[in-house]
C-alpha cells in the first residue's frame, strides 16, 4: 500500500471540506447593538414616597429613545423550511458604561428556540411574553418613547422593560392576516405549579392599513399570600419588580397581578398613521398583602405620526388613567399625560431626537404602607423617572438626544 505524504493528506482533507461547506453554510451570527445618550431637564424630582423636597434637575439620560444595549443573534437551516434561532441580548448604561443588570449577562434576553413559515415559533428562556408581543405594534413607545411617554408609571407594561424568565413561548405564523401567541413562564417553587409563574395570551390581526392586537397576561407573585415578592417570580426588570411605581407603590404586595389590553392601527397615507390603546391593569391582594381590596387602573391613550420626508419624524401623544375607588379611598386618582417627539436621521442608523412631557396628577393613591396611608397622587412621567417622580401633582421634562445603532 502506497504511503501518503502528510501535505497531501492535509490538502486533501480541506479539498473535502470545502466541497462539504456549502452543506453547513446556512447558519448566521449578528453582532447588534444600540447606544443612546442625551441631556434631559426635569421640574420636579424627588424620590418614591416623598412629597417634599421636589426640586428641577439636569442631567444626563441614556437609553431614552431605546436601551443601550448589544446582543448576538443567530439562526441554523436544519433543513424542511425549520431553522434553529437564538437571541442573546446585554443592556448597559452608555453614560457610565455600568452593565445594566447587575446579576445577569444577558439579562434583557436569552433563549433559544425552532422557527418554522408553515408550523410557527417555539422559544424558551428569558424574552418578552406573549403579551408584549401582542401588544408592541400598538405601544406608545414607538415614536413617544417609554423614558417619556409610557403609560404613567408603564402600569400596563406596554414597555419593553420587563421581561419573563424561565418562559416557553409559541407564536403561530400568520393565516389569513391573524397570529396567535402564547407563554407560560415556570415559577420553580416547591409544591405549586401557579406559584410565581407568569402567564400570556394574545391575537394579533394585520391587513392593509388596518391592525388590532388584544392581549391578556396575568403575573403571579412566588410568595402565594403576597408581600414581598419573592425570588422565584419570573417577571422582573432585573431585581425590580414589575409595575411598581409612584402610581402603585402601595400595591407592591400583591399575591398577583392581571393585565388587558386592546390596540388598533391605522395607516392613513405614507406620511401619516396613528395608534390607540386601552388597558385594564389589576393588582390583586393575598392575605398576606399590606391591601384590602384589588385596585384597578384604567389607561386609554394614542398617538399620532407624521412623517414629512426621509429624514423628519414627529410624534404626538396623549393618555388618561384612573383608578378605581378602593382599600378606603373615595377621590381615586387621576393622571393625564402629553407627549411630543421630533426625530431627525442623520443616516439609516443614526438620528437626533428631542422629546417633551407633561403629566397632570390629581385624586389619592396608597402610599408605601398600603391601606390606611392615603395620600395625594403625584406625577410621574412615562417609566424613565420612577425612580425621580414629582413631589406634587404637576411634571415637566424634555430631553435631548443621539442615537446610533449597529
Amino acid at each position: 500500500m502506497k504511503k501518503q505524504h502528510p501535505v497531501h493528506l492535509v490538502l486533501a482533507s480541506a479539498a473535502v471540506l470545502a466541497f462539504a461547506a456549502p452543506a453547513f453554510a446556512q447558519s448566521s451570527v449578528t453582532l447588534y447593538g444600540i447606544v443612546d445618550n442625551g441631556i434631559g431637564y426635569q421640574s420636579n424630582s424627588t424620590t418614591v414616597g416623598s412629597t417634599t423636597g421636589g426640586k428641577s434637575v439636569v442631567k444626563m439620560n441614556q437609553g431614552v429613545w431605546a436601551g443601550s444595549r448589544f446582543g448576538l443573534r443567530g439562526a441554523e437551516n436544519l433543513g424542511g423550511g425549520t431553522k434553529a434561532i437564538f437571541v442573546l441580548e446585554s443592556g448597559f448604561n452608555s453614560a457610565t458604561g455600568a452593565a445594566q443588570f447587575s446579576d445577569a449577562i444577558f439579562g434583557r434576553q436569552a433563549w433559544v428556540g425552532l422557527t418554522n413559515a408553515t408550523y410557527g415559533t417555539l422559544t424558551a428562556g428569558r424574552q418578552y411574553a406573549s403579551y408584549y408581543q401582542t401588544m408592541s405594534p400598538f405601544s406608545p413607545i414607538t415614536w413617544i418613547t417609554g423614558y417619556y411617554g409610557a403609560h404613567p408609571g408603564d402600569v400596563d407594561g406596554l414597555d419593553t422593560i420587563y421581561r419573563a424568565n424561565n418562559t416557553i413561548e409559541y407564536t403561530s405564523p400568520k393565516l389569513y392576516g391573524l397570529t396567535v401567541s402564547g407563554s407560560y413562564s415556570l415559577g420553580g417553587v416547591a409544591g405549586s405549579t401557579n406559584a410565581g409563574s407568569t402567564w400570556a395570551t394574545g391575537i394579533q390581526y394585520a391587513a392593509g392599513p388596518f391592525g388590532l392586537g388584544i392581549a391578556f397576561e396575568r403575573v403571579n407573585n412566588s410568595n402565594t399570600a403576597g408581600g414581598a415578592w419573592g425570588a422565584n417570580s419570573t417577571t422582573s426588570n432585573g431585581g425590580a419588580q414589575i409595575g411598581v411605581s409612584a402610581v402603585t407603590n402601595g400595591y407592591q404586595t400583591a399575591r398577583a397581578q392581571q393585565r388587558f389590553a386592546m390596540g388598533l392601527s391605522y395607516r392613513f397615507t405614507d406620511a401619516w398613521d396613528a395608534t390607540a390603546t386601552y388597558t385594564n391593569t389589576q393588582y390583586i391582594p393575598g392575605s398576606g398583602s399590606k391591601f384590602l381590596n384589588t385596585a384597578i387602573f384604567n389607561t386609554a391613550g394614542g398617538v399620532l405620526h407624521w412623517k414629512p420626508s426621509s429624514v423628519w419624524d414627529f410624534g404626538a401623544g396623549y393618555a388618561y388613567m384612573r383608578a378605581t375607588q378602593a382599600n378606603g379611598i373615595t377621590d381615586s386618582a387621576q393622571y393625564h399625560q402629553f407627549n411630543l417627539s421630533q426625530y431627525y436621521s442623520l443616516s439609516k442608523r443614526t438620528g437626533l431626537y428631542l422629546l417633551e412631557a407633561y403629566q397632570h396628577a390629581k385624586g389619592k393613591t396608597l402610599g408605601t404602607s398600603g391601606a390606611g396611608s392615603i395620600v395625594d397622587a403625584t406625577a410621574t412621567l412615562g417609566d424613565g423617572l420612577n425612580t425621580a417622580p414629582s413631589s406634587t401633582g404637576n411634571q415637566f421634562a424634555v430631553g435631548a438626544g443621539i442615537i446610533h445603532r449597529f
